[in-house]
Formats: structure tokens, sequence, C-alpha cells
């Protein structure tokens, strides 16, 4: 005969992954000819769970390099950008869900997908993939059997090593012949 427990676990309440993607633009100290390079370093995030929704605050910097002066000269400029999302992770368990706890994931590092010059300024956009965990504690129901386990016999060393020392004087060695006598 089988009935339920119920017991109180963490559990994953909701799944999801988001690609974002914003445009900047950057204004440089002299006035760029060419783009030659892009790269995003030092992506830090964090997120909290307001209400139904969550809220991913984070920071990249962005480091451009570029020409200027007739491709003659370049420099590299760097820029600071904040951002705060704001997603709907669907909750798979509904019912009873106490201490809820998020989960942010980089699924794809912030990289640039696109540069451009336009009129001196720097326009540049960023991709970044993020994978969201809504966590919770909540109660399921497992099946248990009514019937126990049957207890098994637990030996000490001390037990063991008796039982040996008795084999060894109760053993008459003379009651084995040895067959090329």
């Amino acid at each position: 005969m089988s009935s339920f427990k119920e017991i109180v676990t963490k559990a994953v309440l909701g799944k999801g992954r988001k690609v974002f993607t914003t445009k900047h633009t950057l204004t440089t100290p002299n006035v760029p000819t060419t783009i030659l390079g892009c790269w995003v370093i030092n992506h830090n995030f964090s997120g909290v769970k307001n209400n139904d929704k969550i809220n991913i605050e984070g920071s990249y910097d962005v480091n451009i390099w570029y020409s200027y002066d007739n491709d003659s000269k370049t420099e590299v400029v760097k820029q600071t950008n904040n951002y705060l999302e704001t997603v709907n992770v669907r909750k798979k368990e509904t019912g009873e869900v106490t201490n809820e706890d998020v989960i942010i994931r980089s699924l794809a590092q912030p990289t640039c997908t696109k540069v451009d010059i336009v009129d001196g300024v720097i326009h540049y956009t960023i991709e970044k993939e993020l994978g969201i965990e809504l966590i919770g504690d909540t109660k399921v129901r497992i099946s248990i059997d009514e019937d126990e386990d049957e207890w098994d016999d637990i030996i000490d060393e001390d037990e063991i090593d008796q039982a040996s020392e008795q084999i060894d004087q109760e053993v008459n060695e003379e009651f084995i012949e040895d067959e090329n006598e």
C-alpha cells in the first residue's frame, strides 16, 4: 500500500532566454575616417523580481578602435554602457511558492554586430543573450511505500575478529589429508 508525503524543495519555476539589441552613439575627440575594431568587455549584471516582472541591471565597456586624419593616425575610445532590461518570465509552477530567487546567465556575451560613421559620429549596435531562471520553494508530492525495508544486521569489527579467532581455534588441520601421502 502506498501513500503520499509533501516535500518542500527549491525548484525552477520559470525559465527563458532573450536576445537584446541596443543601439548607441559615440562622439570622438577626432573625426573618425575608418572603424578598425570594436570589442566589448567587463559585462556585469544582476536580476531582481519586481511583482510579475524581472528587472536586469547591467553594464559593459565598449572599446572602439578607429583611424582619423585620412587614415594616418589611430585611437581607441572607451564608453561604458549601463542598461536596465525588464522581462516577463512565465511560471511553469502554480500554487504555493515562496522565497523566489532570480538567476541570470549570459548565454551570449555582448558583441558589436554593426558599426558605422555617420556625420563624424560613431553609431554601433550591441547584441547580447541572457538566460533568466526563477527559482523558488515549492511543495512536491511523492509516493511512499508503507512497507518498511528490512533491517540489516550490524556487525562490529570486534565481532569479526573474535569469529576469525574462533574459526582458527576450531579448525583441525590434521583433518585435511594430503593426497601425496
